[in-house]
């Protein structure tokens, strides 16, 4: 019970993250869980902001907290999760693996896990890593910050 004159806290930024992700459909959630688990595995020191947008769930991974900085992230829709690169454009893509219209980001579409494990995908990854600026922190963790909540959103279950 709630004590008079006292605020109740906010859900931590897992508990948000968790919420944001339960709204999916549960093929969905259990592949975004399981790509961004495989992210941190790799990237500890990335800090992963988050934006429940209208569009989609956005998980971008940072060295600081300012989303220009991003470098890439997941962005999970009703019917799929794509590895988003900000500057994927100007990555070099000898396999032709980036798919999308825009002149500055491209994505991966993901199927799996095992997509994140492929080693062209890991290349990509690793490519998009060592031109960032700022770099990732050699030994620290990174933070899961909740940078904006949309009060309208698509579904995210296919209709």
């Amino acid at each position: 019970m709630k004590q008079p004159g006292k605020e109740s806290s906010p859900p931590s930024a897992a508990k948000q993250v968790t919420s944001f992700i339960d709204k999916f459909d549960p093929g969905i959630a259990k592949l975004t869980r399981a790509c961004r688990a495989e992210i941190r595995k790799r990237y500890p020191s990335a800090n992963e902001l988050v934006y429940d947008n209208y569009n989609a769930l956005a998980i971008g991974y940072s060295a600081t907290e300012k989303t220009s900085d991003c470098v890439f992230s997941l962005a999970v829709y009703a019917r799929g999760v794509n590895l988003y690169f900000m500057y994927g454009r100007s990555l070099p893509d000898p396999n032709g693996l980036l798919q999308g219209n825009g002149t500055q980001g491209a994505f991966i579409r993901l199927e799996g896990v095992k997509t994140l494990n492929d080693s062209q995908v890991k290349d990509l990854l690793e490519r998009a890593v060592k031109r960032q600026k700022p770099p990732f922190a050699a030994n620290s963790r990174g933070q899961t910050i909740v940078k904006s909540i949309s009060a309208k959103q698509r579904p995210r279950r296919p209709g």
